[in-house]
């Protein structure tokens, strides 16, 4: 079972994204693989809300997540090719893919070191990786929630390592890969503490913490918040983006 299981059914509700976003980071996406029709892997899918629109306009798209309700919402969206396995363990033979997808994964994932190998393993010659994710102001209404609820949590003895990981697996990259990073898509939006604490309490690593946890951990950041803002409700607009990483292989395959 997936600690994402637990928050497929909100998920699209709390981290959905504006109307033509996910449009547009298709676009980005095809344009910087630079292949005709390549074939592609989308490495922790999740409910759909990225690669939908590669499905709807008829690319070679695979979808794979080990969360089993993460599939099951994105196959709601229609017919897809989604495949329910371990990142660490793909069930796919060597150098099948043009291009893999990794968005919002290596988050809290303990195993990063395996699925960079298998993303390796699968990625044809000259094949590239996209890492992806979502970026506020880093003096944001969410980023400044984000920080403090490391705080709390590191107080309470239950921190994450979560940052860790991410900089370990784009290191990793770095050091096997030409890098670059390019801004896919941005947009507006308005972002209240409140907004973030609903958020973020369907976090599937944060949902996973014993509820005792939780609830303390949230009354502290609503303390905080409603300190530093004067409001839960207190509304900030805020420039968010989507950013991509690109590591693009001379030789994809493992010496």
């Amino acid at each position: 079972m997936s600690v994402f299981d637990v928050v497929a059914p909100t998920f699209d509700r709390h981290r959905g994204l504006p109307d033509g976003t996910a449009q547009v980071i298709r676009a980005a996406v095809l344009t910087t693989i630079g292949t005709p029709r390549p074939r592609l892997l989308d490495l922790g899918a999740g409910t759909g809300r990225i690669g939908w629109p590669f499905v709807a306009a008829g690319d070679d798209y695979v979808g794979v997540d080990l969360s089993l309700a993460m599939l099951r919402a994105f196959a709601q969206r229609g017919i897809a090719r989604l495949v329910r396995a371990d990142g660490a363990r793909l069930p796919f033979v060597d150098a099948s893919f043009d291009a893999v997808m990794l968005i919002q994964v290596f988050s809290g994932m303990p195993d990063w070191r395996a699925v960079v190998a298998e993303t390796r393993r699968v990625l044809r010659a000259r094949g590239v990786v996209l890492v992806g994710r979502t970026v506020a102001p880093t003096d944001g209404v969410d980023e400044q929630m984000k920080q403090q609820l490391a705080a709390i949590l590191a107080e309470m003895g239950a921190a994450s390592d979560r940052g860790t990981n991410r900089e370990g697996a784009l290191h990793a990259l770095e050091e096997i890969a030409h890098g670059a990073r390019i801004e896919a898509a941005a947009w507006n939006d308005e972002r209240t503490p409140r907004a973030f604490l609903a958020r973020h309490r369907t976090g599937a690593r944060f949902a996973a913490l014993p509820a005792p946890v939780k609830d303390e951990a949230l009354r502290r950041l609503a303390a905080w918040a409603t300190k530093r803002f004067g409001s839960l409700d207190a509304a900030l607009c805020e420039r968010c983006a989507f950013e991509l990483r690109i590591f693009r292989f001379a030789d994809a395959r493992p010496a």
